[in-house]
């Protein structure tokens, strides 16, 4: 359907969704029925109708947001490559009374479940477009499951649209956790039922097809195979297997290779212009993007960005991850290696852009050249604001100056959002073939090395056998002997993974759990992450707080409320009502290890 279409039919039939999906509305239906609205019963006639059904499913992907600051970008600040304004602790240090990251995939589920359930019985489908709407359907449930999974572990996997029978409440509706290997297990199978019948929309980049659906599995399967690979008994209850990571990684390496050699994806000239287009739609980097209009459907990243708000800069430690422009890092490079400012008498302000010069130049498409802190602030747009960073370094990686400075500094920013793009598939590929072993001569022409050739990055090509870097040396498996250290490739390609995909979709967190090093998110172990640039005592009129060195210091003035690792920060807590929820009627819910009740 074309995007004015399909829009068309969310707005007109939004609430007929929203109460199908409802079950007091599915029980509660009078006995005569209107004959001028519809029901659960006169709405699944037409492949129309599930198309508007389904295209509920695109809300999955959040993008910049929703108007408001939801966004899968910038937001996410529990993570070394930012430092917040106000220190950033785990999510949870006790188990909640309610979790949305449990509750919302499971209300996911039944909407992707009833649209499984009703498909069969439509009689003016043909088998092609039900087995691609199924495809649809079944993709999202393997979303909804993989994220309950990726945050809790063992889950109550379901698999049907729940009613109040006995037989539902002992099965599902009071159900066991199933244990995370065979849920995922689950996962992968409607993932690749989803790829081979997903079919429709082969030229779009704002529906789901088939390459959409390959971009999903490839980002699962890397994640689940990494994670298999790098797990261990005494902090995740299970050993690592090295069987269902050759399996997982192999299905995300095919899964890559069909968009790689797919011709209507090739890279774009311009890694910036990826996050600040007002139109990615003749973008051929974009396997799918989120669209957003001018005075209709709006965020407000920028305004978080190039407004007085604080922002939540780039962490000391992130800046130092990024390569200099011969292609080493801080503790090889032969480039001049400094990270002190130079300070224009004239502006009054501390200018970088000598650093990032010799840096790799996503780092300068990334944050200002100008530091940017409190007593100090930087007008970057002339909007007539001066914006100010937590850790000095601004981030200007999504902002735009095509945009009138009102749309930058009010919740009305219209700049399409990346979603699922060729960058992405080119570090998953890499990544899993490096995993698996494979001849890396082969591989890096194919995918990191040519987003280092892209058009304004030029980049040095990453070697097959390339060199430690001596600050991340001991890089090994956290609660495993220093004898596992992840090879040199592999470092460097996550490396790779960190810089092109900086503040991008909370991927780093994300990383950390599946490569098992979130002990690297404790600030009292690795200082870096909540240290900014350096000031120094080179602007007299900075009244921020600064290290002894000279630092920008975001760490928390409060020693007993720091982010101390601890394993049980693997898995989010499950939600307290649940379990008394399951206890009152007899049942059990387990609580996840570390966090009470078990």
């Amino acid at each position: 359907m074309e995007e004015s279409n399909m829009k068309k039919y969310i707005l007109i039939l939004l609430s007929v969704v929203f109460a199908l999906e409802s079950c007091d509305y599915l029980d509660e239906v009078l006995d005569k029925e209107p004959q001028d609205q519809f029901t659960n019963d006169n709405f699944w006639t037409s492949e129309t109708n599930v198309q508007t059904f389904a295209n509920y499913f695109y809300n999955e992907f959040t993008g910049y947001g929703n108007g408001g600051a939801s966004a899968s970008f910038y937001f996410n600040t529990r993570n070394d490559d930012q430092a917040s304004n106000g220190f950033t602790q785990w999510a949870y240090k006790q188990a909640p009374a309610t979790n949305g990251s449990w509750s919302s995939p499971y209300s996911d589920l039944r909407r992707a479940n009833l649209l499984i359930e009703k498909i069969p019985g439509i009689e003016s489908m043909d088998e092609t477009a039900k087995n691609h709407w199924m495809g649809v359907a079944r993709l999202y449930r393997a979303m909804q499951h993989y994220y309950l999974i990726r945050s809790f572990g063992d889950i109550v996997y379901v698999d049907k649209v729940l009613d109040v029978t006995d037989e539902d409440k002992k099965l599902y509706l009071f159900g066991e956790r199933m244990d995370r290997d065979l849920a995922m297990d689950k996962v992968l199978e409607d993932l690749n039922y989803a790829v081979a019948n997903i079919s429709k929309f082969s030229d779009s980049r704002t529906a789901i097809n088939n390459a959409v659906a390959n971009a999903i599995k490839a980002d699962i399967c890397l994640y689940e195979g990494t994670f298999c690979k790098y797990r261990t008994a005494a902090v995740n209850g299970k050993a690592a297997d090295d069987s269902r990571a050759l399996l997982y990684l192999t299905e995300c390496k095919n899964a890559c290779e069909v968009i790689m050699n797919n011709p209507m994806y090739t890279l774009s000239s311009s890694y910036r212009g990826n996050y600040t287009s007002l139109d990615l739609s003749t973008n051929k980097e974009m396997i799918m993007y989120k669209h957003y209009v001018q005075d209709g459907f709006s965020h407000c990243v920028a305004n978080y960005t190039c407004t007085s708000t604080i922002q939540s800069g780039l962490s000391k430690a992130a800046f130092d991850a990024y390569l200099f422009t011969d292609g080493k890092p801080k503790a090889t490079t032969t480039k001049v290696n400094t990270d002190i400012p130079v300070y224009n008498p004239t502006t009054k302000d501390l200018e970088i852009s000598t650093l990032l010069a010799v840096r790799d130049p996503r780092l300068g498409m990334t944050i200002d050249p100008v530091l940017m802190y409190t007593g100090n602030g930087y007008e970057r747009f002339a909007s007539g604001m001066e914006t100010t960073s937590s850790t000095g370094y601004g981030i200007l990686k999504f902002d735009t100056d095509a945009m009138e400075p009102s749309y930058r500094v009010t919740t009305k920013n219209f700049t399409d959002a990346p979603v699922y793009w060729l960058a992405v598939i080119y570090l998953n590929y890499a990544e899993a073939c490096a995993e698996l072993g494979d001849d890396p001569n082969v591989f890096l022409p194919k995918s990191i090395n040519k987003l280092r050739n892209r058009t304004g990055v030029k980049m040095p090509a990453m070697e097959a056998n390339p060199a430690a870097d001596p600050a991340n040396n001991t890089d090994v498996r956290a609660g495993e002997a220093a004898t596992t250290k992840v090879s040199n490739l592999i470092w460097e390609i996550r490396r790779e993974r960190r810089v092109e995909l900086m503040l991008d979709n909370n991927d780093r967190y994300w990383s950390l759990i599946r490569w098992h090093q979130l002990d690297k998110l404790d600030p009292t172990v690795y200082p870096d992450q909540v240290l900014g640039a350096h000031i120094g005592t080179l602007d007299t009129k900075a009244t921020c707080r600064k290290t002894s060195d000279g630092y920008i210091d975001c760490s928390t003035t409060d020693p007993g409320n720091n982010r101390i690792y601890d394993p049980k920060h693997y898995l989010q807590p499950v939600p307290t009502d649940q379990i008394l929820l399951y206890e009152n009627a007899g049942y059990t819910l387990t609580q996840n290890p570390g966090w009470g009740t078990e």
